[in-house]
């Protein structure tokens, strides 16, 4: 195990750019994307597991995709993607839908899969530090699924946690869907 958070980020961040590759999501989600009208997504970037062509199906199949959008205090609103070709440049050199729902819209998702370094086998998401996403899993609809997109290399048997850690359901790698155990107090 970890014995910090940030030990364990700059483990993982380290091994991550080390990838000779990013690869795609696509033909593992493909198998299990099903019944989810509107998924909350992300625009990967560099060497995490890339999005792109998973964003192109959902939309092509007819599911809407909101994707997040960056505010000042690293809270996160939310867009309709309008495809790739239509995003326009956000903070921090990020990719985002050019109309913004609020933060409540992610309510509204019948998925979320969003990103991570690591995924503890209870449940624990380690992201980047900066909260965005612990502060949006937050506000998504109670019983809707949440997956933490990673490779196989990075679902871990532990991982440090703090209270204010939203736990997810499964890992989605470029390979499989993983379902995780929940903490009992979840």
């Amino acid at each position: 195990m970890f014995e910090s958070k940030a030990a364990a980020r700059q483990y993982l961040l380290s091994a991550r750019s080390a990838r000779s590759h990013a690869e795609d999501l696509l033909r593992s989600a493909q198998q299990v994307v099903s019944d989810a009208h509107r998924v909350a997504l992300y625009v990967s970037r560099g060497p995490e597991p890339q999005t792109g062509a998973l964003i192109d199906w959902l939309l092509a199949a007819g599911h809407e995709v909101l994707l997040p959008i960056l505010y000042a205090d690293n809270d996160l609103g939310w867009g309709i993607a309008p495809g790739a070709a239509d995003l326009v440049p956000g903070r921090l050199g990020l990719s985002e839908p050019p109309v913004d729902l609020g933060s409540d819209a992610i309510a509204t998702a019948d998925l979320v899969i969003c990103p991570a370094l690591a995924v503890a086998r209870d449940g624990v998401r380690l992201g980047r530090g900066g909260g965005s996403y612990d502060r949006a899993l937050a506000r998504v609809r109670p019983g809707t699924p949440i997956w933490a997109a990673v490779y196989d290399s990075e679902i871990v048997e532990a991982l440090p946690a703090d209270a204010h850690d939203h736990l997810v359901d499964a890992a989605l790698t470029p390979n499989h869907l993983i379902a995780l155990r929940r903490s009992v107090d979840d």
